[in-house]
């Protein structure tokens, strides 16, 4: 744990979120497009997906660290989130219990909270996906969580095996979720527009059978030792 998290209380109100227009402009991206730019690294574990696939979510994460098994700090955070942010729960990993159901989502989307991500089960799954707000667990379980045990919120934590610092710009889709530095992310908007309008090109020269193989790929095979200098597919 560094220095900073030390001198932080363990509930923390007040954090510096990466801004609204930034959100606005990532949420044009897929995930996959914002990891590619990011130096693909940030992804969160593949176990943490959608509660539904056509599920999609972008803004600044509110972070809230847990003991295994119990939501109390869950409802603290939602007690001081503002609208746009998302709960960001470092829930351990653990499937025995559900840590949020059709009641605390209900509570989330009219707080305005942007959605929800749990490294920990949720609950009420067919609910969920009918409430439309976006949440992402690492699957669900019809038993509930205890509420007793004191945690933290607005710490770095971990989640999916990824750091993450309170205000950080998450994106989130059907291919998981991204987490960027709150200092990176504007930097990264023009390079995921550039990198967009290349991949647009690349894929009508396909359709088009005009670039049927990578013009890289040559030279990564000879890189590789696959291929003899001058050597061609």
């Amino acid at each position: 744990m560094n220095a900073r998290a030390h001198q932080l209380p363990d509930f923390n109100r007040d954090i510096e979120r990466v801004s609204p227009e930034i959100v606005r402009k990532a949420r044009t991206f897929a995930a996959a497009i914002l990891a590619d730019v990011a130096g693909r690294r940030g992804t969160l574990n593949g176990r943490i997906t959608a509660i539904d696939p056509s599920m999609k979510l972008a803004g600044p994460a509110f972070t809230v660290e847990v003991r295994p098994g119990d939501n109390l700090m869950i409802h603290a955070a939602m007690a001081i989130a503002k609208p746009g942010d998302v709960l960001v729960v470092d829930g351990k990993g653990d499937r025995t219990c559900a840590l949020m159901g059709e009641i605390m989502i209900n509570q989330c989307k009219e707080i305005g909270i942007a959605g929800v991500i749990m490294d920990a089960a949720a609950r009420d799954t067919l609910e969920l996906r009918n409430l439309g707000l976006p949440v992402f667990s690492v699957g669900s379980n019809p038993n509930g969580p205890t509420k007793l045990v004191p945690g933290r919120v607005n710490h770095p934590i971990s989640c999916g095996g990824i750091s993450i610092q309170p205000g950080d710009l998450i994106v989130g889709d059907a291919d998981g979720i991204v987490v960027i530095e709150r200092e990176k992310a504007e930097s990264l908007l023009e390079l995921a527009a550039k990198k967009v309008a290349d991949e647009t090109k690349r894929i009508e020269g396909i359709r088009r059978r005009e670039q049927l193989t990578p013009p890289w790929l040559d030279g990564a095979l000879r890189a590789a030792g696959v291929l003899k200098d001058g050597e061609e597919l």
